[in-house]
C-alpha cells in the first residue's frame, strides 16, 4: 500500500511497537499449547483423533467438525496465539478480553506503548462488540463454549483437544436451538455452520456455509503448524437442502458513522459494487474533489476496459488497520484503491469503481493497467492477520475480477505490491514489500482455481518457484525487533545467494540499495528473495543447488531434488539480440515521443540501473503497448486521456519484480521442457 502522507518512518515505528508489545506478552505462552513442535509428530496431542472424539461426544458429523476448523484456521493453532478478533485454537473461539489483557493463551491491546485506543487500533480495542463483530448471539465465543464444557476458559485457550471440544459444543448447541437433528448427516448441519461464522450479514453467512460444504465435498489434507497432518475425505455428495437457509436471518439494514467497517453495508441506490453475488460487499467510496493546487483526487476517472486493457490485480496488505485505512482512502491528497478485504471475516469493501484508477502501487504505469486489492493485516504478523475467511474472500474477488477483464491467473498478472517496478531509478527505493514473505501464495492460486504446479522436468530451462509453505521455513529477522529472530514459520519466499552456499552473501538490488548497502535477512526485506509462483530462467546447476538470472547476475538458491523449492516450467524467454553487449531494463512502458499529441508533454524514458546483458535470459508471459495516462484536472467527471503508441515491450520477471524490455532490443526463446 502507499499511503502518501503517512510518513514511513512513523508507520513503521508503530509497526514495530505493536509487534514489540505482543511479543513480549506471548512468548512466554507458547510452551503451555500442547501441540508438540513444528516437526515433532509423535509429541502432542493428535489432532486427526481430537476432531473424532469430539464428533463422536457431541454427535457433530466429524466432516462438519473438520470443516469449520478448515475455514477458521486450516486446523492450525498458532501456537497459542490469537487472531486480531482474540480468536484461539484450532476452531477459533473468541475471547477477546483475555487477548486483550494479556491472560493465560492471550495477547495484547497493539496500541504503541503510551498509546490509548483510538480509530488506528483494532476494533476490539475500542469496545466494539466482543467475538466476532455483530454475531449471532456470539455463537462462537470461547467463554460460551468454556460454559457448555464445564470447564475453565484458559483450557480452551492453550489446550487444543479443548478447544476443538468446544468447537464441537458450540455447533450441537446451535443444531439444537435451531430444532435440528444431531446426528452424521453433514447435509442437516448448514444452517448451524452459517451460524457458527458469527456474520449478521445474510450474504456472508450463506457465504461461509457455503465454503465450508465446498471443503467437505472436495476433502482436504495438510500439515499443519504443529507438524501433524490432517486428513478430510472428500464426500462429494453432501448438498444441504433449501431449507436449511431458513437459518440464516434477513439483512440488516446499515447504519453508523461513514468509516464503520459496517456503516456501509449496502450500497447506495446506483453505486453498483462490483463483487460476485456469493460476497458480502459494501461500499465506502474515494472521493474525486478538488484539492491544493487545481488537483483532483484521490483516483483518476477513466473508461477502462474500453480505453486501457486491465491486466494485472495487484495484492496488497495494508500495514495498519481496516478502520484507519478507511479514513486514509476517504482523504482526497492521499493514496486509494479499489476493495479493501477486512480479516475479521473476508467482508469486502469497494472504494473505487474499477473503470477508474486507483492510486496504489506507485506506479502510475501500473495502476492504469490494474486493480488494486487491499488486505487488512501486517506481513510480519501472518497468524494474527492472513485468515483463511480472508483467503477465500479475496480468492474468490480476484476470481470473478480476472473473468470479468480476461486476466490470466499467473503469478506475472496476479501480483504483490512487492512486485510492481519502481517506475525510476529514484523511486525504487521506497517502493513497498507487502504482502510479504508469509502471504501464501501457493494456497491463495489453489484458491482461484489455478494451482502451482510443474509443467517441464527437473532439467528444463525455466523453474518455477513452489516450495512447500509449511515446512520452507527461511530465518528472518525484524517482526518484534530489528535485530530479533522472527518466530519460524512457513513462508513463500526462497533466499538468493552469490555463490551455491549458505554462508555466501547474499545478491544485491543496486537500484533498493543504491548506496551499496548489503541485503539482509530482514521480513521488509526482499531484495534477495524469489517468490512462489514467480518464473525464472536456469543460468546454472550445480548438486542440489540452482542458479537463475536476477537483477543482470546469477543468483543461487538450494533446490534438492527430493525436496524441491523449485520446479520445471515451460514457457518463453527473451535474451538481447546478437551484437547488443547489454539492453535496457524499464520500470514502465512508454509510448514512443511521436505518439504524443499536441498539449500531453512527452513523459521520458527512464531506463532502471541495471544490467541486462548479452547471452542472459528472462522469462515472459506476454507484451504490452507502451502507453501513457494524463489525468484529467477539468472537472471530477472528465475521464483522463490515453496516449496510445506502437513501441512493444515484452513483461519479465526481472528480479523479484517485474520490469519491461523494448520487443526491438530481444529475441524470443522457447524453453524446452
Amino acid at each position: 500500500m502507499g499511503r502518501s502522507a503517512i510518513p514511513r518512518t512513523v508507520r513503521h515505528l508503530y509497526r514495530t511497537a505493536c509487534v514489540i508489545a505482543a511479543a513480549a506478552l506471548i512468548t512466554p505462552l507458547l510452551g503451555s499449547w500442547p501441540l508438540g513442535g513444528p516437526h515433532d509428530r509423535e509429541s502432542g496431542i493428535r489432532l486427526q483423533r481430537a476432531f473424532s472424539d469430539a464428533a463422536a461426544e457431541f454427535r457433530v458429523p466429524r466432516s462438519v467438525l473438520l470443516g469449520v476448523s478448515y475455514m477458521e484456521s486450516r486446523w492450525d493453532a498458532h501456537a497459542g496465539a490469537p487472531s486480531v478478533i482474540g480468536g484461539y485454537g484450532p476452531m477459533h473461539l473468541t475471547d477477546v478480553h483475555a487477548a486483550l489483557a494479556g491472560a493465560p493463551g492471550g495477547a495484547v491491546d497493539r496500541a504503541a506503548p503510551g498509546r490509548s485506543a483510538s480509530s488506528a487500533d483494532p476494533p476490539a480495542a475500542q469496545g466494539a462488540p466482543l467475538g466476532k463483530k455483530g454475531s449471532f448471539n456470539q455463537l462462537a465465543t470461547l467463554e460460551r463454549a468454556a460454559g457448555l464444557l464445564r470447564v475453565p476458559s484458559v483450557r480452551l485457550r492453550t489446550d487444543a483437544a479443548e478447544n476443538i471440544r468446544g468447537g464441537a459444543a458450540l455447533l450441537a448447541a446451535t443444531q439444537r436451538e435451531l430444532g435440528r437433528p444431531l446426528g452424521a448427516n453433514p447435509a442437516e448441519w448448514w444452517g448451524a455452520v452459517a451460524r457458527f461464522s458469527g456474520s449478521t450479514d445474510s450474504v456472508a453467512a450463506a457465504t461461509y456455509a457455503d465454503n465450508v460444504f465446498q471443503v467437505i465435498r472436495k476433502g482436504a489434507q495438510r500439515t499443519t503448524d504443529t507438524g501433524q497432518r490432517v486428513t478430510l475425505a472428500a464426500s462429494p455428495g453432501v448438498r444441504p437442502g433449501a431449507t436449511q437457509r431458513e437459518a440464516v436471518p434477513p439483512p440488516q439494514e446499515a447504519s453508523g458513522p461513514g468509516n464503520s467497517p459496517d456503516a456501509n453495508a449496502k450500497s447506495p441506490a446506483g453505486t453498483g459494487v462490483e463483487c460476485p453475488a456469493t460476497l458480502a460487499c459494501g461500499w465506502l467510496p474515494a472521493p474525486r474533489v478538488l484539492y491544493g493546487d487545481d488537483r483532483y483526487g484521490n483516483h483518476d476517472v477513466a473508461d477502462r476496459p474500453r480505453d486501457q486493457k486491465i491486466d494485472y490485480v495487484v495484492i496488497h496488505d495494508t500495514e495498519d488497520t481496516q478502520n484507519t485505512m478507511f479514513q486514509t482512502v476517504q482523504t482526497p491528497s492521499e493514496a486509494s484503491w479499489h476493495y479493501t478485504i477486512s480479516s475479521r471475516d473476508g467482508r469486502v469493501t469497494q472504494h473505487v469503481r474499477t473503470k477508474d484508477i486507483a492510486w496504489h502501487s506507485g506506479n502510475q504505469d501500473v495502476n492504469a493497467r490494474s486493480v488494486g486489492v487491499e488486505h487488512e493485516g501486517f506481513l510480519a504478523q501472518p497468524d494474527t492477520w492472513y485468515t483463511e475467511q480472508m483467503y477465500q474472500s479475496s480468492a474468490r474477488l480476484v476470481s470473478y475480477l480476472a473473468k470479468k477483464y480476461a486476466i490470466p491467473l499467473d503469478r506475472q498478472h496476479i501480483i504483490g505490491h512487492e512486485e510492481v517496478p519502481g517506475p525510476t531509478t529514484a523511486s525504487i527505493p521506497a517502493m513497498h514489500e507487502d504482502p510479504g514473505p508469509y502471504w501464501d501464495w501457493r494456497h491463495y492460486f489453489d484458491l482461484l482455481g489455478a494451482p502451482l504446479r510443474a509443467t517441464a522436468g527437473h532439467n528444463s530451462e525455466l523453474v518455477t518457484v513452489l516450495p512447500d509453505f509449511a515446512t520452507n521455513r527461511p530465518k528472518y529477522t525484524g517482526c518484534t525487533g530489528d535485530a530479533e529472530l522472527c518466530a519460524p514459520h512457513g513462508s513463500s519466499a526462497v533466499r538468493l545467494y552469490t555463490e551455491p552456499s549458505e554462508s555466501a552473501p547474499l545478491v544485491q538490488d543496486v537500484g533498493k540499495r543504491p548506496d551499496g548497502e548489503a541485503s539482509t535477512i530482514g521480513v521488509h526485506d526482499m531484495t534477495s528473495r524469489v517468490s512462489t509462483g514467480q518464473t525464472y530462467a536456469v543460468a546454472q546447476r550445480r548438486g542440489d543447488w540452482t542458479a537463475i538470472w536476477y537483477l543482470g547476475q546469477k543468483a543461487w538458491f538450494r533446490n534438492p531434488s527430493a525436496h524441491p523449492t523449485a520446479v520445471g516450467s515451460v514457457g518463453r524467454m527473451v535474451t538481447p539480440k546478437p551484437g547488443l553487449p547489454d539492453i535496457p531494463v524499464y520500470g514502465r512502458a512508454n509510448p514512443e515521443d511521436s505518439a504524443y499529441p499536441d498539449g500531453i508533454a512527452v513523459h521520458p524514458d527512464s531506463p532502471l540501473p541495471y544490467k541486462f546483458l548479452a547471452g542472459q535470459r528472462y522469462a515472459t508471459q506476454g507484451t504490452v503497448r507502451g502507453e501513457h495516462f494524463e489525468p484529467s484536472d477539468v472537472d471530477s467527471a472528465s475521464p483522463g486521456r490515453f496516449v496510445k503508441g506502437q513501441a512493444l515491450y515484452y513483461e519479465i520477471q526481472f528480479g523479484h519484480r517485474l520490469a519491461y524490455v523494448r520487443a526491438d532490443d530481444v529475441d524470443v526463446v522457447r524453453a524446452t521442457a
